[in-house]
């Protein structure tokens, strides 16, 4: 056998091992499953929670593989059935309205506020004005329509936001919203609507509609697909027929992935 770092060997047994049962788990059941200490297990945890590979659900302690990991397999695996299932529904989209679809995730593994991670996109090749946020790039989470619209459809929304509140936020444009505070009131608007627009917050004279792209229960976003465009021209389609046709969208690739 070659040499091996027992370290690292006792940190990839725990995702796998995360991987195999698919489901959350205690430092107690890992610590009997793969026949380790406690104390060795708690303090493998730490170090991959520290680089975002594991993530502990702070209402039962319980850890779960961290969104780094899909980040690296979304760079990785350009053949991944979740870009290839997904990719003509974006690309029917982009085409309908001649502009930018993105597909984001929520990047919650590092200190401060959570972002958004985008894993893929569509953008027509005879478009003039150009958006180009390179796939696997982050972003502030609360002044994009993605990031709104994934905080508002994630499981833990008020854990991951509880300890920034009363907190100011960073300006983009007068649009920005400006707190933590108002940022949960909003987040409630697009849970209950089941979309979010980005009304000039990051830019002025983009606006932007996403959707959530639902788990097999129909209960968490997984991801959120997007369209963004110059204002003016969003207005003149008309915001009522794009939140419309993003959310079918939204709804479609849902579906195929249940």
């Amino acid at each position: 056998m070659k040499d091996i770092i027992n370290s690292i060997d006792r940190a990839l047994d725990i995702l796998m091992l995360l991987y195999y049962e698919q489901n959350e788990l205690g430092v107690t059941e890992i610590s009997k499953a793969i026949d380790i200490s406690k104390s060795t297990v708690h303090r493998t945890l730490a170090t991959l929670e520290n680089k975002g590979f594991v993530q502990q659900n702070p209402s039962n302690g319980k850890y779960w593989l961290g969104i780094k990991l899909y980040a690296l397999g979304t760079l990785a695996g350009e053949k991944m059935f979740f870009k290839n299932a997904i990719k003509p529904y974006i690309k029917e989209l982009s085409k309908k309205f001649n502009e930018v679809v993105n597909v984001s995730i929520l990047d919650n593994s590092n200190e401060g506020l959570p972002k958004t991670i985008l894993i893929l996109r569509e953008e027509p090749k005879n478009k003039r004005f150009k958006l180009n946020p390179r796939i696997g790039s982050s972003s502030v989470v609360y002044n994009s329509a993605v990031g709104k619209c994934l905080l508002a459809f994630s499981p833990n929304t008020k854990e991951l936001l509880e300890p920034y509140r009363g907190s100011k936020l960073n300006m983009y444009t007068k649009n920005t919203i400006r707190s933590v505070d108002e940022l949960l009131e909003h987040l409630k608007v697009v849970k209950r609507e089941g979309y979010s627009i980005d009304d000039e917050e990051a830019e002025i004279g983009l606006t932007c509609i996403a959707a959530p792209i639902m788990d097999t229960r129909n209960q968490d976003a997984i991801a959120a697909i997007s369209l963004s465009g110059l204002t003016s021209k969003m207005n003149d389609i008309g915001l009522e027929k794009i939140i419309e046709e993003v959310k079918e969208t939204a709804d479609r690739i849902s579906s195929i992935l249940s």
